[in-house]
């Protein structure tokens, strides 16, 4: 990518490029230096994973964090988890290359896959009954309405360029915050001792992080490498790995020791369609997502602000979409909604598609009605998708269940960036409007495709969602 590209994404400044030209070594100035510690450059690639890596971390360690809050206490991995993810933000703000940016967000989702799942963990432990409910209709809200402020701030934070800092700015703001949240946490949450006799399935993880990551590797490096030979197998062998995971669990279960998830889940074949259908979806939502504001970027030279603002009607549809979903749709119409929703997702494609063929001079408001109405459709889904999913699993089983659907959920998310990622920058020269609507138009191919082949494994969800599985949401991914 050129450095016109990385600076139409605010990784890189004009002020950069002339005092890269300029400079020659052993020569350093104030500003120079200035310019390096707030601006970097970024390859597609690069950025592919700086935001895919991080889901793919935090997808792949969910699992084992939920066994050490059982082992250690939930309260005491919250807080070690909160106060790593804010050490890992501030390190991320530092950073004074794009290769070490990508390994430090590789950290902070490990921290939060320490993090994530010991929320929910002490709702469960503190309340109960109708004050259970009471807790995740609050508790809930809050995370949408999270999706919808997270893209507006870190936009016009990157675009306000406070003290020079720029995009350093989005992982500063988490560590004031953070602190805050550490103490508040210390202070009330409730001491509650872990269960030693929990065992940690150190294999099963390994397993899971290696055969993520062998899937995730080459979905980001085939395309810029032709793909080659090793892509195809390293996929096979992710898909392999995560066979050989279910046969691990089963027989550590048949041995009397504690596996990361309970086995029986894989045997049933509705979840496990279920399993496919979710990666489908998220991998769909998130890569074109990232698409959305690299088009509004890189062809139409919107800033990081203004494209967060692009964004918003999506996040708007997708809470109304999950409000009308969670309140009416899916307790009525069980697997249905979920059929529902990706039509109306399908129809937002095909209306963007109309509204990117307009002629004359493109405008945001041009493209809100269909990026307004995939972002419904895709609240629709969302509100429903677990639910319906965890009604094929028994009680026993719910906890492992969900935790499999989130940890691939997320997952989904990393190689949904990889894969849509890829087929926008393909081929791209220069940064062009031109350029940039045709390989839209492709993406939003690839993402009808998904959304078709989601619709049709919809069929063999279970009909009815579980009515006990309303703290099962999905994690929103960073």
């Amino acid at each position: 990518m050129s450095r016109r590209w990385a600076r139409s994404v605010g990784l890189v400044g004009p002020e950069e490029i002339r005092w890269s030209i300029a400079s020659r070594p052993g020569r350093s100035t104030p500003r120079s230096r200035a310019i390096r510690r707030s601006k970097l450059g970024a390859s597609p690639l690069g950025l592919q994973w700086v935001i895919g890596g991080y889901a793919l971390t935090l997808g792949a360690g969910l699992i084992i964090g939920g066994r050490l809050g059982d082992r250690y206490g939930r309260r005491r991995m919250f807080l070690l988890g909160l106060g790593a993810f804010r050490l890992a933000s501030a390190l991320c703000a530092a950073a004074p290359t794009i290769e070490s940016l990508i390994v430090l967000r590789l950290a902070q989702g490990l921290a939060g896959a320490m993090l994530l799942p010991q929320g929910l963990g002490l709702l469960r432990e503190n309340f109960s009954g109708k004050e259970l409910a009471q807790v995740f209709g609050v508790f809930g809200p809050v995370l949408g309405l999270g999706g919808i402020i997270g893209p507006v701030l870190g936009g016009g934070l990157i675009s306000a360029d406070l003290f020079g800092w720029g995009w350093r700015t989005v992982f500063l703001i988490n560590v004031p915050i953070g602190v805050t949240a550490l103490i508040v946490s210390w202070l009330i949450l409730p001491k509650r001792p872990g269960d030693r006799s929990v065992g940690i399935d150190l294999t099963g993880a390994a397993l899971v992080v290696a055969s993520s990551a062998l899937l995730v590797l080459p979905l980001n490096f085939g395309q810029e490498r032709d793909w080659p030979l090793w892509t195809w197998l390293s996929i096979a062998a992710g898909l392999a790995g995560f066979v050989g995971f279910g046969l691990q669990q089963r027989g550590r279960a048949a041995g009397g020791r504690t596996p990361l998830v309970v086995p029986t889940i894989f045997g049933r074949g509705a979840y496990t369609v279920g399993l496919v259908g979710i990666a489908l979806f998220f991998s769909a939502l998130i890569g074109t997502q990232l698409v959305l504001t690299l088009f509004l970027q890189i062809g139409h030279g919107f800033t990081a602000g203004e494209a967060g603002l692009g964004n918003l009607p999506v996040a708007i549809g997708t809470a109304v979409g999950g409000a009308l979903s969670g309140a009416i749709l899916a307790e009525r119409l069980g697997r249905v909604v979920l059929q529902l929703g990706a039509v109306i997702q399908l129809g937002g494609a095909a209306l963007l598609w109309s509204e990117l063929g307009h002629d004359g001079p493109f405008s945001i408001w041009g493209i809100v009605p269909g990026i307004a109405l995939a972002g419904m459709g895709s609240g629709v889904v969302i509100a429903a998708l677990f639910s319906v999913i965890l009604a094929a699993v028994r009680d026993d089983e719910i906890s492992s269940a969900s935790g499999v659907l989130t940890a691939v959920q997320s997952i989904a998310g990393s190689i949904g960036v990889a894969i849509f990622g890829s087929v926008f920058f393909d081929g791209i020269t220069t940064g062009s409007a031109e350029q940039a609507f045709r390989h839209t138009l492709t993406v939003l191919v690839v993402l009808v495709v998904l959304l078709v082949a989601f619709l049709a494994l919809t069929f063999a969800f279970p009909k009815k969602a579980r009515a006990d599985s309303h703290d099962t949401s999905p994690v929103p991914v960073a």
